[in-house]
């Protein structure tokens, strides 16, 4: 069965994606304002371009019928970016924003630090402990591919979880059984929580290890939303043999000055004052679509 036969990825465009995008961004500050409690809000900035262009463009997925067998699959392996994930999915009609501002963080809130699928519909992977998303993917495109079903399945990973050695033994079992059908996205923005990746583990040369493994690499900026459509545009066929790995250069904490490359911003919430700051911050990164009243 061709991909093209399954559900179809929602026609969007690059300027529309960039406004989702900043849109996005400004809810993770209101939502880390409105929130008493830590948020992860560096990672959760890094990869706010990738969430937008995974769930408005890239993958193929009905937010009206999420038990489709037909849908690709998405594994949020590093799982403290949740709330990036449940605003995207919110903004692309899973449930509503205002469920998220709501409940989140309470007790038996839908919307926890980690994402819960047995709280959740529409999240496939319950997830959090590091190293373990691309694993679950690896066995999701293998069922998959022996069911003889033509959806892909799509993990993001942070890069600082891949000095985990479950992440490479999954990446060799992933060519090993010639998957075709995965991809991993990595979160390259080369921080860990209190720390800078290389000053404690060594990753590079990053891609050239990918490579090493079999699997096809792209290297690509990972806030050019441009960029982001047209590699998932061109995708090696679903029915393919060798597995695609996007490793995305990022900025942890993208899009507010004073939370850029800081390592104290790996989690943290926002005062009043940080709340304008940061929202000011983000005006002077408004899209095109934005300045013109489209929202």
């Amino acid at each position: 069965m061709s991909h093209q036969a399954l559900l179809s990825a929602p026609e969007t465009s690059v300027p529309e994606l960039e406004n989702t995008a900043w849109e996005l961004r400004r809810l993770l500050m209101r939502l880390s304002h409105s929130y008493s409690g830590p948020i992860h809000v560096g990672g959760d900035l890094s990869s706010a371009d990738i969430f937008t262009a995974l769930f408005h463009h890239g993958l193929a997925i009905d937010p009206s019928d999420i038990a489709n067998p037909s849908r690709d699959r998405f594994v949020l392996s590093k799982g403290h970016a949740a709330v990036a994930m449940y605003l995207t999915m919110a903004q692309r009609g899973f449930f509503t924003l205002e469920s998220i501002f709501d409940t989140y963080g309470q007790l038996d809130s839908p919307y926890g630090m980690h994402p819960c699928k047995v709280q959740l519909p529409g999240v496939e992977c319950s997830t959090g402990s590091l190293g373990h998303g691309l694993p679950l993917a690896v066995g999701m495109a293998l069922a998959a591919r022996q069911g003889g079903q033509g959806h892909r399945v799509f993990t993001l990973l942070g890069d600082g979880e891949t000095g985990e050695g479950s992440v490479w033994e999954a990446a060799l079992a992933a060519r090993s059984n010639r998957l075709g059908n995965l991809v991993a996205v990595v979160d390259r923005n080369r921080q860990l929580m209190t720390t800078h990746d290389e000053e404690l583990v060594t990753l590079e040369p990053y891609t050239d290890k990918w490579a090493a493994f079999g699997w096809n690499v792209v290297h690509l900026d990972g806030h050019d939303m441009a960029s982001l459509v047209g590699t998932l545009d061109s995708l090696p066929a679903v029915d393919s043999n060798t597995p695609t790995v996007l490793v995305c250069e990022t900025v942890k904490g993208k899009g507010v000055d004073f939370m850029e490359g800081q390592i104290a911003w790996h989690a943290g919430s926002l005062g009043d004052e940080e709340l304008e700051r940061a929202l000011a911050s983000l005006e002077t990164h408004r899209p095109a679509l934005a300045q013109e009243g489209i929202r």
